[in-house]
């Protein structure tokens, strides 16, 4: 397999879920910097140029993150990280991924905003004010989620939190997780997790965020 990855990007997930299955697949890698994203290679795999996508054994490729986690999740039944039609935690599952990629959404608008508008004119202060309050309710609602149990599914650690806690390594930037105890001691747990390590040790160096965290500006312009 050939998963077209950026390091911390949503690319992670797919190469997360692989190393939890014990499945290894060559990396090829682009910058979110130098227009590599546009190269032949990508789009022929992912139509937007936007990565993961993810080339199977027999020639089929797939882009999106979600779509790629729950079909692993469904090739691979022994591994337990799917939540099928008719399993206790199902809705739950589905749920959960949609909640996931509205939580990418804020964090990838937050960094549009921080990171990539060049002209700081165009920079809102009322669009980071109003994006960093969605994170930090996000937030405050998975740490609830997680009041009473270690994974977010009853049944235990399934697809659905690669897909949730993903966002956790881009979210603490802009918000202080710290505050959330129970998000602090799920990410405690993620981090123990064998395949997450070896993810994280092929993941590579991410070129989005130069500092350590971006507060909210006074001013822009």
């Amino acid at each position: 397999m050939i998963l077209h990855h950026i390091p911390l990007s949503r690319s992670f997930r797919v190469l997360w879920m692989l190393e939890e299955l014990g499945l290894h697949a060559e990396l090829k890698v682009y910058s979110v910097r130098d227009g590599s994203t546009r190269s032949s290679g990508l789009l022929r795999c992912s139509p937007l140029g936007k990565v993961p996508a993810l080339e199977f054994d027999d020639g089929s490729v797939m882009f999106e993150s979600p779509a790629i986690l729950q079909v692993l999740a469904e090739m691979y039944p022994d591994s337990n990280l799917d939540c099928p039609a008719g399993h206790r935690d199902h809705r739950r599952f589905l749920e959960l991924f949609g909640f996931a990629e509205t939580l990418a959404s804020e964090i990838e608008t937050l960094n549009m905003q921080h990171l990539f508008l060049r002209d700081p004119k165009d920079v809102s202060l009322s669009v980071m004010k109003i994006n960093t309050a969605r994170v930090k309710a996000a937030l405050k609602v998975l740490d609830t989620m997680l009041d009473d149990q270690d994974w977010l599914c009853s049944s235990g650690f399934s697809a659905a939190d690669i897909m949730m806690s993903y966002n956790l390594l881009s979210a603490k930037y802009f918000v202080d997780i710290s505050v959330f105890s129970n998000v602090v001691d799920y990410q405690i747990r993620i981090g123990k997790r064998p395949a997450f390590q070896s993810a994280c040790a092929r993941d590579g160096q991410q070129e989005f965020y130069s500092q350590e965290f971006y507060p909210i500006p006074k001013v822009v312009g």
